[in-house]
Order: structure tokens, then sequence, then C-alpha cells
């Protein structure tokens, strides 16, 4: 897997957990309140049912309560007419009224009449929910209310009833009677249900979003891939005509170097071989001037050999160190141009990698070459240190300066190419470059290298003015 397809996957993991957590405790949240609302519209409904049960009840009593009254114990006329009463009693479509006595026998069951005469103490619903016995219960406590199953007369259907007893203790009967609440759970089951819809409509409309961010990270994520890709290819291209570039450039500079230098000294040794030989040849005594001129002659052109040689790789450096070789390259520049030099170089610490050393040695030469070819200046100073932070390569000088925005854009071809590459090279181990020079101030350049670069550890090496050598040159 690339560390691209991890950086996606990455993006879109947290996306896809934060979006099902947060889909997740919707959720959650969602249905308790639901329960919670439908708890309490239950409650109400149930409530409201046992307020009318009551009232019905109270009904019945009062329907047979002028006869209750005068009655005695065992008044058996009285007791007929109050059964026939409560039988003959009815209330909305199911309504009715039933009697026990307390040994759970029934007397009165207007819709079960085989219940009549029977003893039903131990009834219990299709659920094993007991059904007389805690009604009488609940009639010698002072009446009360009792929830069980129960056949709804009209359709035949089991559902859930709400009962409604109360004690004639002088008879020993228990008078009841029930509410069917099946339609307040009906209503409370299309409430959950259309709230459940409501969920997965919701839930569907996260896994939706979810789905549409996934799809746009991996779009982005395609989309920053071409456009890496195409920026890379720019680059790729762009470097490769700055190599190019440099790479003329610098046959350029060695070819122009060996016409001007190389080829026209040899052509005078040539010439004065020549004159030392026609003079040989007439039997002159003054053959020796032209091969003295000669020999002079042949000294600069291997001078000039082993300088071409040291510009394109200095042996110093791979022989001494980057210390010697930078003291060296700026003693012969001041000696080449006559400019008062100062030089200040860590002896000392050539800890850097070779090809660090290479880099900062590079960047000390264009910046000199730079200095030599524009800059038109009087004073030059070159240091080098190190610290914690790494190696620092400064040069400075109070020459005519330019503007180093417009020199460094980048986007006009063939302006500041020395600059990027000195920038380039410090990039590519990491490093810093700035350039700061205005037009009559000078020109200052900074390089400087993390300590990753070092090839060993010695430990805190702070800056010591002693451990540098300080030399002027007028």
């Amino acid at each position: 897997m690339t560390l691209k397809q991890k950086m996606i996957l990455l993006a879109i993991v947290p996306l896809v957990l934060s979006m099902a957590s947060v889909t997740g405790m919707i959720i959650m949240k969602s249905r308790a309140l639901v329960d919670a609302e439908v708890g309490a519209l239950e409650r109400h409904a149930l409530n409201a049912k046992k307020a009318e049960l009551k009232n019905y009840m109270a009904l019945a009593l009062t329907a047979i309560d002028h006869i209750y009254q005068n009655a005695g114990p065992d008044d058996a006329e009285a007791k007929e007419k109050v059964r026939s009463i409560l039988k003959e009693l009815r209330y909305g479509q199911d309504g009715y009224f039933f009697i026990y006595d307390r040994n759970g026998v029934n007397i009165v069951h207007p819709k079960q009449a085989f219940r009549e005469g029977g003893r039903w103490l131990d009834l219990k619903d299709v659920h094993g929910v007991p059904v007389v016995k805690p009604m009488l219960d609940k009639a010698l406590a002072g009446g009360g209310f009792h929830r069980y199953t129960w056949e709804v007369p009209t359709t035949g259907q089991v559902t859930d009833k709400i009962s409604y007893s109360v004690m004639l203790d002088r008879w020993g009967w228990m008078v009841g009677t029930g509410i069917y609440i099946d339609d307040v759970l009906r209503e409370s089951d299309r409430i959950r249900e259309d709230v459940s819809a409501n969920i997965l409509e919701m839930a569907v409309g996260m896994a939706v979003i979810t789905f549409a961010g996934i799809v746009m990270v991996f779009a982005s994520g395609v989309a920053v891939n071409l456009g890496e890709r195409r920026l890379a290819d720019r680059k790729l291209k762009d470097l490769t005509r700055r190599i190019v570039e440099f790479q003329e450039e610098e046959r350029a500079r060695v070819s122009r170097e060996l016409h001007d230098s190389i080829s026209q000294i040899l052509v005078s040794v040539k010439y004065a071989q020549e004159l030392a030989m026609d003079r040989v040849r007439e039997g002159a005594d003054d053959a020796l001037g032209p091969l003295e001129k000669g020999q002079e002659a042949l000294r600069q052109a291997i001078s000039e050999v082993r300088r071409i040689s040291r510009d394109l790789r200095p042996s110093l450096l791979d022989d001494l160190g980057l210390s010697q070789a930078l003291q060296a390259l700026a003693r012969e520049f001041g000696e080449r141009t006559g400019l008062r030099m100062t030089i200040r170089v860590a002896e000392d610490q050539d800890t850097l990698s070779p090809e660090a050393q290479t880099t900062l040695y590079r960047v000390a030469q264009e910046a000199l070459t730079n200095i030599e070819r524009h800059a038109q200046a009087r004073r030059v100073s070159l240091h080098l240190r190190h610290d914690r932070e790494g190696m620092h390569l400064r040069i400075e000088d109070d020459g005519r300066g330019f503007d180093s925005v417009e020199i460094s854009d980048r986007t006009r071809p063939g302006q500041g190419i020395g600059l990027r590459n000195m920038a380039e090279r410090m990039q590519f181990h990491d490093g810093s470059l700035q350039v700061i020079s205005s037009p009559g101030g000078g020109t200052k350049v900074r390089a400087s290298l993390p300590p990753t670069n070092r090839v060993l550890d010695q430990g805190d090496m702070s800056f010591n003015r002693d451990a540098h050598r300080e030399t002027e040159r007028e």
C-alpha cells in the first residue's frame, strides 16, 4: 500500500467511524426519546381509561344503590334484581359488568354465560396472568385496577384489558367491569413504526452522506494525485532543462577557458619553440631566450590546467576536507581578484558527509564567481561556523547588489540559474539558502545545513573563536 493510499484510508476510516458513531448515537437517543414519549402517551391514555372505568362503575353502583341499601345479607329477591340490572347494563360496544363472590364463583357474566355458577378463582389468561383472584384482592382492599388479556366479544380476538372492581361487602359480591386498550396499543405501535421508519430514513440518509463523503475524499485524492503528478512532471522537465543548461554552461565555460588560456599559451609555446629552432639552424647564439619564454608559458599552462581541474573537482576537498578547501578557495580568489578578503573558517569541524561538504563548497564557489563577475566589490568575507543547529556558511560583499526577487524569479528563463542551483543543492540536503541583496547595498549569502548531514556525532560543539583563523588581505 502506497503512502497516498494510506493517507486516503486514514481520511476515509475516521469519516466512516465518526458518521457511524453519530448515526448510532442519534438512533439510540431517538429511540429512547420515542420510548419516553410513547410511554407518557400510554400512561395518559390509560389514566383516561381508568377514569372512564370509575365513572361507569359509579353509574352502575348508582343504578343498584336503592336496592342494595334496603336489602339484607340474605335477601334473595334483591340480589336477583341487582343481578338482572347489572346483566343488562351496557356501555360502548364491548362494555359490560360481571359479578363474582369471595370464592371466585361467577354470578353474572353477560358475554360468557357458561362461566355463571362455576368457580374461577384460579383462572389465568393466555400469558399465565391470574384474572379473578387479583380483582377480588383489589376489591377487598377498597377497589382497584387489574390488567390482563381477554377475548373481545365482538371480534373474538384476545387483547389487553383493564378491569376495575369493588366489593359489595354485605353480600360478599365483587362487582367488576373492564375496558379494552387495544386502541391505545395500536396507536403506540403506529407511533413506534413511524419513528422507526423515520430513523431508517435518517440512517439511509447518513449512509448516503457518508458514501458521498468517501467519494469526495477519493475524488479529492485522485485529483491531488493527478495534480501532484502533473506538478512532478513539470518539475522534472524543468529540472532536466536546468541540468542541460547547467551542463552546457559548464561545458561552454571549460571550452572558453581552454581556448582563451590553455590554447593561447600552447600556441605561444609553439611559436617560441619554432623561433628557437630557427635560430639554432641559423647558428645564432640567442636561441636560449625563446626556450625560456616557452618554458614559462608551459608553467602557466600547467597552472591553468590545475586551476580548471580544481574548479571541476577540488582535490583539497577530498584530501584535507571542507575547511582547508574553503580557505584555499578564498585565498586564491583574493589573489586573483585583488579584493580584500576576510576568512573565518572552523578548521576542526569537517564532520559533514562528503556530499554535504561538496554542496557547501559549490555554494561558496558560485557565490565568489558571482562576486567576481557582477558585484564590483572591494571587500569580501567568508565565514564557516557550526552550532547545535548545524553548519552555517556566510559570504558577504560590499558590491553594487541586485534585486534578489527579480533575479530569482523562476518564471523567467535564464534568470538566476546560479541562485536556483545553489538553492536546490541546499534543499537536497534539507538545508536552506538565504540571499539578501538590494541595489547598492551589497549582497549576503547564508547557507545552513542541519546536523543530520554530519557523519560523526561529536556532542555539543559550540562556536569557538579561537578555533577559527582570521586573515585579512589587501
